[in-house]
């Protein structure tokens, strides 16, 4: 549990963001077992990942994906305010609240300018060639969830900046200045 509570929609989106990367990492790998899922090459063949090397990329980009959709956790546990004991040099230690939301926010907007830019073949028509409209409409219905990422931690984020800053004003006295 944090200081202050987390309001419950915060702690079931954080719960959410993962689930929005897991379709597109499992059709991801789809390809890695051997499967086109669909997509053509330039000939109009089913389109393949050769060699070890491409399916480790894909494989690694997938837990990569997911492991970074994990740490919207840190928005809402207890080790998104204070450094894990087993940290060396630094646990124990408060995060400075904009040592989190700074780094967030950043990657909520890269998010949203990647998976904005990453669609827009979906919507012009310039997509990748498919064997069918089945097999385009399972790759689009899997990545879709993608366009939820940015948003969802952008909405976690000001949820934590929220809860942040009322423990980081609450030691303030009011100013002798200030209209009551």
């Amino acid at each position: 549990m944090t200081e202050h509570p987390v309001p419950r929609w915060a702690y079931r989106l954080a719960h959410v963001i993962p689930f929005l990367t897991l379709p597109s990492g499992l059709w991801r790998l789809g390809l890695v077992t051997g499967s086109s899922m669909g997509t053509l090459d330039d000939a109009g063949r089913p389109m393949h990942l050769h060699g070890f090397g491409e399916n480790l990329y894909v494989v690694c980009l997938t837990l990569f994906s997911e492991a970074v959709a994990l740490t919207a956790f840190g928005m809402v546990k207890r080790w998104g305010e204070v450094v894990p004991r087993w940290i060396p040099l630094i646990g124990g230690r408060r995060v400075a609240p904009y040592a989190a939301i700074i780094p967030a926010t950043l990657g909520s907007f890269a998010l949203i300018a990647i998976w904005t830019y990453g669609f827009r073949g979906a919507f012009t028509g310039q997509f990748i060639p498919f064997s069918s409209d089945a097999a385009a409409a399972l790759m689009i219905t899997c990545y879709a969830p993608l366009n939820l990422w940015g948003p969802a931690l952008l909405v976690l984020t000001w949820a934590y900046y929220r809860r942040r800053r009322v423990h980081n004003t609450d030691h303030l006295e009011p100013s002798p200045l200030s209209v009551r």
